[in-house]
């Protein structure tokens, strides 16, 4: 059977497909459609144009279709699913793969309290729910470093990457023992701090121990030790990394961006940049670039935006304007 398509509306049918592939338009009243031009009812889609053509005369009859189902293609039941994306989110906590949580509270999803029976079953739910997820000393030190590393990625903006590195970091360091007689937060943030610089997303570690309760030594000794015993191979600070979060902090034009990048460049050909707090040097370098395009923001604003002092802006900007022989108008 056939229906007829009343010009200028556009076709709404449901594709089944056959066994040998080919497809069929199925109206909403159950009816077969067939091709205008020659009768026939078996249509294939082009993937490349979004198109539902006749297999006999190569008519369109149906365009700007979207496809909306997976980009690869799978034969088998095994192959389809190793292909599927889907499922639980992926996470390093496997302890805490069980989502649903038993509330505190002993109230219904009414709000009305339970009753004896019921709050002793929900008791012994509980607890064997905390059984379940935390089992050993090795796991509950593990979440207590996930949710140290949480808080410090809510504190501070750092990526979601860079907290999964850290993560990586501390449960390395947990499999060798170096977390035992030291703090958890020293041991999160010296991770945090090793991860941001592996990734090439470097923060100062007077930034990160401003927003943990460890203090700055500890931090340090912490992470000479993650160094040490871990053989990870942390790349050295480029100061050019630290240019582009400087500038949006102060809301510098790209021009800026540009200029500062130069600078730094030509002065690690001049070989002056070893041994230099790169923070500081990419404050000095971002602050010279404003002065030459004329903007007004002062050394403090420059030292706030990189976590550095006053001193060490001022000094790492007279360095390079007299090896690079940059000429600085005066305020």
């Amino acid at each position: 059977m056939s229906t007829a398509t009343p010009p200028g509306k556009p076709l709404k049918f449901r594709i089944h497909r056959d066994s040998e592939g080919y497809l069929s338009l199925v109206s909403e009243t159950g009816e077969v459609y067939s091709c205008p031009v020659c009768g026939n009812d078996k249509f294939v889609y082009n993937y490349e144009r979004g198109e539902v053509v006749c297999i006999v005369c190569g008519t369109v009859v149906q365009e700007q279709l979207l496809d909306l189902g997976p980009e690869w293609r799978a034969f088998t039941s095994e192959e389809k699913g190793q292909r599927a994306r889907t499922g639980a989110p992926l996470t390093r906590l496997i302890s805490e793969a069980l989502t649903t949580v038993i509330d505190w509270r002993d109230r219904d999803v009414s709000g009305k309290e339970l009753d004896i029976k019921r709050k002793l079953e929900v008791i012994r739910l509980r607890k064997w729910q905390t059984r379940a997820r935390v089992q050993t000393s090795y796991e509950r030190n593990f979440i207590q470093a996930a949710q140290e590393l949480e808080r410090l990625k809510s504190s501070m903006g750092v990526p979601r990457p860079c907290v999964e590195q850290a993560l990586e970091i501390y449960r390395q360091a947990l499999e060798k023992e170096l977390v035992r007689g030291r703090s958890v937060e020293a041991m999160a943030a010296a991770a945090l701090y090793m991860a941001c610089r592996m990734l090439k997303m470097p923060r100062p570690l007077d930034e990160l121990v401003r927003y943990t309760k460890a203090s700055r030594r500890e931090v340090a000794r912490c992470y000479r030790l993650l160094l040490r015993e871990l053989n990870v191979k942390v790349p050295i600070s480029d100061p050019v990394l630290y240019i582009s979060r400087i500038a949006e902090q102060l809301k510098l034009s790209g021009e800026a961006i540009k200029l500062a990048i130069d600078i730094l460049q030509k002065a690690k050909k001049a070989g002056i940049t070893a041994g230099k707090d790169p923070a500081g040097l990419a404050a000095a370098a971002v602050y010279i670039a404003s002065l030459m395009l004329g903007d007004n923001k002062t050394q403090k604003d420059f030292a706030v935006a990189a976590g550095v002092t006053e001193v060490t802006v001022r000094n790492r900007y007279k360095e390079l304007a007299k090896a690079l022989n940059i000429k600085v108008p005066i305020k």
